[in-house]
């Protein structure tokens, strides 16, 4: 009789348990439908607490585009956000959570059916802060080149939360001709392709250390030169600059006007010799 009446207490325990759980879920549901910023008729987002969404970007950009008399919509044609204004083309934004490779292509693939193409991004918390990649100079600038817009969004900040850090213009990049000039030049003078193109923590062959190169050789091939001597062979034009400048810590005066060599220069000539990357000792074209 005590085991029967025990097993009934157990069940009654077992449907109040579950009563109070459908009735936390549903209220849990009813939440999730009219929380602010939501549509009541839109899905429900089962998300962990505390993690972001692109849709928690929406309701700030949609705010900050009517105020400057947009007509906003979500999810047109694929794109996360479509505004118009009169006969204006629209602003199409793309809001992500990070700025990488993958938005950067989206972006450019609106921009077929706009100018006006953004690229929203969460605002990070300090510029040393994972997502700070927004606010360097070099990728602002890629934005630029592509014609992209980008602006940053703290989700639930009203209207002052979104600041646009580029709009989409035409770009027309300005020729820097002291940096052509010096491109240019140094592909004139190096001789031959003594670096191959793409490597890294390798030295690079420039026509300047061909030229040091060039002096080097001529210095180990009689253990000592003068600098009339160095220049009367024509190989290196800008000699008493090299020797006076030792930027590679390969030279040192041994007496006025006469150079040798450090054990230094002798383990880079063996180096580059062993590299193939010595230069050939012909009359190399002068300097600028």
């Amino acid at each position: 009789m005590r085991r029967a009446d025990a097993r009934v207490e157990r069940g009654r325990r077992d449907d109040a348990r579950d009563r109070a759980g459908y009735a936390q879920a549903g209220r849990a549901e009813h939440r999730a439908h009219v929380a602010p910023g939501r549509s009541i008729a839109g899905p429900t987002i089962h998300r962990d607490a505390g993690r972001r969404v692109e849709a928690d970007l929406y309701p700030a950009v949609k705010a900050f585009l009517e105020t400057r008399g947009y007509l906003v919509k979500g999810e047109i044609g694929g794109c996360d956000v479509v505004a118009t204004r009169g006969d204006e083309p629209p602003v199409i934004v793309e809001l992500k959570l990070t700025l990488n490779l993958a938005v950067v292509l989206q972006g450019v693939d609106r921009l077929s059916m706009s100018d006006r193409v953004y690229v929203a991004v969460p605002r990070p918390r300090g510029r040393g802060t994972r997502g700070a990649v927004v606010y360097r100079r070099d990728v602002r600038k890629l934005c630029r080149r592509l014609g992209l817009g980008l602006m940053t969004v703290t989700p639930g900040g009203g209207l002052a939360s979104v600041e646009v850090l580029l709009d989409p213009l035409p770009y027309r990049p300005r020729r820097e001709k002291k940096r052509l000039g010096q491109l240019l030049g140094e592909h004139a003078r190096r001789i031959g392709d003594p670096t191959r193109g793409g490597v890294s923590k390798t030295p690079i062959v420039t026509s300047y250390r061909q030229e040091a190169l060039r002096c080097a050789l001529l210095i180990e091939s009689d253990g000592r030169r003068t600098l009339k001597a160095l220049r009367e062979t024509r190989l290196v034009p800008n000699a008493a600059k090299i020797l006076q400048r030792d930027v590679y810590g390969w030279f040192q005066r041994v007496e006025r006007a006469t150079y040798g060599l450090t054990d230094r220069a002798h383990r880079d000539l063996a180096r580059f010799a062993e590299a193939g990357a010595l230069p050939p000792m012909t009359v190399a074209a002068p300097h600028d």
